[in-house]
């Protein structure tokens, strides 16, 4: 099949590998120029880089929505569009121009955390596992029917990190497995239910902000969903803002009011967590590591000399 491939990043990136390593012939790519958004900055294997070094022809938009790239489709006569971290729409006179239409691969277990950053999100709220998605595209934001999903599980102590190299090595496959299948005519196309869809939004500095009031283990999936390279996991104590890089649910359970900053544990600091937390039945969250704004990395325990006081949302 002749194929055109719109993506970004190392998703995308990591998809046009794959293509380019199939018995199939890329025809053109597409991709968003270098972006500053702090999100877009990681993560950012070149697609641009990777077509020209293989004679692949490249256009780089930020929206497809111009005369110029319907022509230049048009002119190459894909079969198939293959997508994968597309940041804008593509209006249905670029994802239905090939007979096959456009296979997207979106990196989270459709019909659940469609949208943006689904790994962060999907480690935030404890899902036991994660994986990608090749469906055809249509109008609706990651809505399109299924051809293949592939899953990975959720270790209790695994950061985005690792759930994010997990994942991307299942784009070569999943591709390659629904190419052929489309080629061959052995795709079978699952409608999915929308009555299990959920819609996330893309990342921002203040989604890394510590509420309090959130249960420790939400705070502690937080952290391990902010690690690096991500901005990390942040509150302000004495006006300064620190971040948190590593912390654990506590043994003990404590009372009194989010945030306080209240006793050793272990290896590290128990900071009081919960909107129920003067009932003195909840964990409390171990901060072990922290990092200031100028970058020193310091273990709480020696950061929080002295116990008392409080962690804030807000300088």
């Amino acid at each position: 099949m002749r194929v055109v491939m719109f993506g970004y990043q190392t998703w995308g990136h990591r998809t046009l590998q794959a293509l380019l390593e199939s018995d199939h012939e890329v025809v053109m790519a597409v991709t968003h120029p270098k972006s500053d958004h702090v999100y877009e900055k990681i993560w950012d294997d070149s697609v641009a880089e990777l077509a020209e070094k293989h004679d692949v022809p490249v256009l780089l938009r930020n929206r497809p929505d111009d005369a110029e790239l319907l022509t230049a489709l048009r002119d190459v006569e894909p079969d198939l569009i293959v997508a994968n971290n597309w940041r804008t729409v593509l209006p249905p006179e670029v994802f239905d121009l090939p007979q096959h239409g456009t296979l997207n691969v979106h990196d989270s277990l459709l019909p659940a955390y469609a949208g943006f950053s689904p790994l962060i999100w999907a480690l935030i709220n404890g899902e036991r596992q994660v994986g990608v998605t090749a469906h055809r595209m249509n109008a609706e934001l990651d809505a399109g029917d299924v051809l293949l999903q592939r899953a990975v599980p959720v270790g209790a102590k695994d950061t985005v990190t690792d759930l994010f190299h997990r994942t991307v090595d299942l784009i070569g496959p999943v591709v390659n497995e629904s190419l052929d299948l489309i080629a061959s005519g052995r795709a079978r196309w699952i409608p999915q239910d929308r009555s299990r869809a959920s819609f996330f939004h893309k990342r921002s500095l203040e989604d890394s902000r510590i509420d309090w009031t959130w249960p420790a283990e939400d705070i502690e999936r937080l952290v391990r969903a902010q690690c690096d390279p991500y901005p990390n996991a942040f509150t302000h104590h004495r006006g300064a803002r620190i971040r948190i890089v590593e912390s654990e649910v506590s043994q003990g359970r404590y009372g009194g009011t989010p945030g306080r900053i209240f006793i050793r544990e272990g290896d590290g600091v128990v900071v009081v967590a919960g909107a129920q937390a003067r009932n003195g039945r909840l964990p409390g969250l171990v901060v072990k590591r922290v990092r200031t704004e100028d970058g020193t990395e310091l273990a709480a325990t020696d950061y929080f000399r002295t116990m008392g006081g409080y962690l804030t949302a807000r300088p």
